[in-house]
């Protein structure tokens, strides 16, 4: 399979006197696989989506997107990279401005590409809501949604409409940090199962980030797991739970709820 971003011995220091964030990590993410970077709170899992973002650089080593720094070199290869690689963050209660439309936030990346039309009030025209209409459908969503405000939505919906948003620049890659951790567990294990629907339908490759083994086991076929800024197992993800390397790894997963046996 064909390597869309390259990790090789990276290394990131938010100051010159505090100790690394990430040390020494290397690893790949092929095209059309679901990969889940997995940790506990200070692992260094987000600064490592941070740098596969482009929105930091590595102290040491080097991180690829085709072969090529993310988000480097001419504006037209930071659109390109912008427009094949989308985020999902966390907080889908502050991921969405509450000032404007559904169809304004949607059409949010259309307008930083210079792709989407506006008209004084910042919404999307009638010639570009199909676009935006068909990306409300692909989370499940009815199109009247378009013409609401984020406060209208549970909380399972505005992640829906985040990652709505997401898709508008139809991206190969999709960059989630902690999706569903914000809300309840039946609305959880629904939004797990779009996003994997969603994976499979447009051939997404997705890189999540989670500290829940029991989200990553269920929607990623691969798993990189990180302790203290260092890889401490790697590998498809049914064997790295069958089999971990790491102790830390077994404590992971042994921390994972079980239901009690009747």
């Amino acid at each position: 399979m064909t390597a869309l971003f390259t990790l090789d011995g990276v290394s990131h220091h938010y100051r010159r006197s505090a100790p690394a964030a990430l040390q020494d990590v290397t690893f790949g993410v092929s095209a059309g696989r679901s990969l889940g970077l997995v940790g506990e709170s200070g692992s260094g899992k987000t600064t490592l989506l941070s740098l596969m973002l482009g929105l930091r650089r590595p102290t040491s080593g080097a991180v690829l997107f085709e072969g090529a720094p993310p988000a480097g070199g001419s504006r037209e290869s930071v659109r390109a990279f912008r427009r094949a690689v989308q985020p999902v963050y966390q907080d889908p209660y502050a991921s969405l401005d509450p000032r404007q439309r559904v169809d304004s936030i949607l059409a949010e990346p259309l307008r930083w590409l210079g792709e989407g039309e506006s008209d004084g009030d910042r919404t999307a025209r009638p010639s570009g809501r199909g676009r935006l209409a068909e990306a409300l459908r692909d989370v499940e969503l009815e199109d009247d949604a378009l013409l609401r405000y984020p406060h209208e939505f549970s909380g399972g919906q505005r992640q829906r409409i985040a990652i709505a948003r997401a898709l508008i620049t139809r991206p190969r890659v999709l960059l989630a940090d902690e999706p569903v951790s914000a809300l309840d567990l039946s609305t959880r294990l629904e939004v797990v199962r779009l996003l994997a629907r969603l994976q499979v339908e447009h051939g997404l490759t997705l890189v999540m980030v989670s500290h829940d083994l029991s989200i990553v086991a269920e929607l990623c076929a691969d798993v990189v797991v990180l302790q203290g800024g260092r890889v401490v197992d790697a590998g498809r993800t049914a064997e790295v739970l069958a089999d971990p390397e790491s102790s830390y790894t077994r404590a992971l997963i042994d921390a994972v709820p079980r239901l009690p046996r009747a």
